[in-house]
């Protein structure tokens, strides 16, 4: 599948919310009241596209058509261009219209060593699923990549980033269970400088953001890398489950704090209704989103390209 079909497919639910929110609120040959716009306003949130980027997206509505003759076709055509500019401050990738991006465009390389990528969230979001994910993409854009299980708490993070590395034909470097997870990216770090290695992707434990002692040993992880390789690591990765909506930016809040987030990867948004959560984390966090989760498959991570994201939600 197109890349730009699995955005589609990915945002099916979000896209069929907003469509049914238009067409059923915004009937052709009614004038626009400020009735409908605020119950327009109620469905935009519940979208979670948070309610500063409703409200503008409502003053929009307002300054173009309230007291008018409805035109739904135009409506759609105002929210869809509103839409664009509230993520016009998102980088540009560059790639083809219905290809997957280079996802070196997104990525703040290292251009004297290994890169390193330190992925960290909270219990259940996919994280290790995701790293898999971004180890194949870029695998599959010609950079070796050495993982680092750095999830030692649970044997089953370990056994799983063990098989994925092994599927996508990359080294891995393991603890024993329970270890100090600082160990483990020590000797991460330090693999992937013997091998000369592109890309060090480090996995953290899942973790809560309220969870203080957890909290600094990303701070420990961070301090650790960065004694090895200079400017490590280089991205801060923060994977946020797209049914989490709202829910996740406090996550993002709290681990910009300890982790130095640079970047998002929103996960499972093939199975959210609630995709407009991209528009507030980009707003009110500065924190790009960088990759996407289109689906379950090890090719299913995309790079997050905003005129793409709002071409496949147009209602």
């Amino acid at each position: 599948m197109a890349l730009f079909e699995k955005f589609k497919s990915g945002l099916q639910k979000t896209r069929q919310v907003l469509n049914t929110d238009v067409r059923d609120l915004f009937k052709a040959g009614a004038i626009l009241d400020e009735e409908m716009l605020e119950e327009f306003e109620g469905r935009l949130i519940r979208s979670d596209m948070g309610v500063e980027a409703a409200d503008e997206i409502v003053a929009e509505l307002r300054k173009q058509h309230l007291g008018r003759t409805v035109d739904p076709q135009a409506i759609a055509e105002t929210v869809n261009a509103k839409l664009r500019d509230l993520l016009s401050g998102e980088d540009r990738a560059e790639g083809g219209e219905e290809e997957n991006a280079d996802p070196l465009t997104r990525l703040n390389l290292n251009p004297d060593g290994p890169t390193v990528i330190l992925v960290s969230g909270v219990n259940g979001v996919g994280k290790t699923t995701s790293i898999a994910k971004l180890a194949k993409l870029l695998t599959d854009a010609g950079q070796s990549v050495v993982l680092s299980a750095g999830d030692t708490f649970r044997a089953a993070a370990v056994e799983q980033l063990t098989m994925w590395a092994g599927r996508i034909g990359c080294e891995i470097v393991t603890g024993e269970a329970n270890s100090d997870p600082a160990s483990v990216a020590h000797r991460g770090a330090a693999r992937a400088k013997e091998l000369g290695a592109d890309v060090l992707i480090l996995d953290t434990a899942g973790r809560l953001q309220t969870q203080t002692n957890l909290m600094n040993e990303l701070g420990k992880i961070r301090r650790v890398v960065g004694k090895q390789i200079d400017g490590a690591p280089h991205e801060s990765l923060l994977v946020i489950d797209a049914t989490t909506g709202q829910n996740g930016l406090s996550q993002a809040e709290k681990f910009s704090e300890a982790a130095g987030c640079t970047g998002i990867v929103l996960s499972k948004l093939d199975g959210s209704a609630k995709g407009g959560v991209v528009i507030p984390i980009r707003r009110r966090m500065s924190i790009p989103v960088k990759f996407v989760g289109l689906g379950e498959g090890l090719g299913d991570l995309a790079v997050f390209e905003p005129e793409k994201f709002v071409r496949a939600l147009e209602i």
